[in-house]
């Protein structure tokens, strides 16, 4: 997958698997990073932070800086630390949290 980063590209001949991120479908690469995967497919935010609501996303992409925090499997875990599966269902974590404090 060509883009404008060569960090974000990845394998086009990899076997896609349907994962779902937020309710909608995407077809990522099996077995690829799950925080490249998701940036070349376009997702831009990963997470709002808790207490301004800021936008956040991929910085270091080894563990390090607990931006890419995504909610999968009924666990908060680091993005850049997983692996593509198929039929993951992916979420931004804590965002009912997030919106009912806004009520």
């Amino acid at each position: 997958m060509k883009t404008d980063s060569p960090f974000l590209e990845l394998a086009d001949d990899a076997p896609r698997v349907r994962v779902w991120f937020d309710g909608q479908p995407l077809d990522l690469p099996a077995g690829a990073n799950l925080a490249a995967a998701l940036l070349a497919a376009g997702v831009q935010v990963f997470r709002h932070t808790p207490v301004s609501g800021a936008p956040r996303a991929p910085f270091c992409m080894m563990g390090a800086c607990f931006e890419c925090l995504v909610e999968t499997g009924g666990r908060v875990q680091q993005a850049c630390m997983l692996e593509v599966e198929e039929g993951m269902k992916i979420a931004r974590p804590h965002e009912a949290e997030a919106n009912d404090a806004a009520l």
